[in-house]
């Protein structure tokens, strides 16, 4: 158990073996629950896109760039002619 004071604006400075076990660094994020009358602390990490790779069940097979930029490119074309017609 680590013991700290908060101080006059409501900060704490986290001890150094806590945030060790916890793999915390500058910039981390944190998230506080109260259940009862004690609070928990748990590291909140940003996870990249890449993170989530393979997490969902695909429904077809990656077609590739340039398939995609065309239909990108047709959806906008037909957006862009219905607004003109407007």
């Amino acid at each position: 158990m680590e013991k700290t004071k908060i101080t006059f604006k409501g900060q704490i400075t986290i001890p150094k073996k806590i945030r060790s076990a916890l793999a915390l660094k500058e910039g981390d994020s944190l998230i506080f629950t109260v259940e009862g009358d004690h609070a928990i602390v748990k590291p909140f990490k940003k996870k990249s896109l890449l993170d989530f790779y393979g997490t969902l069940p695909a429904s077809r097979a990656y077609p590739g760039l340039e398939p995609i930029r065309e239909e990108v490119h047709k959806k906008r074309a037909k957006r862009l002619s219905r607004e003109h017609i407007k």
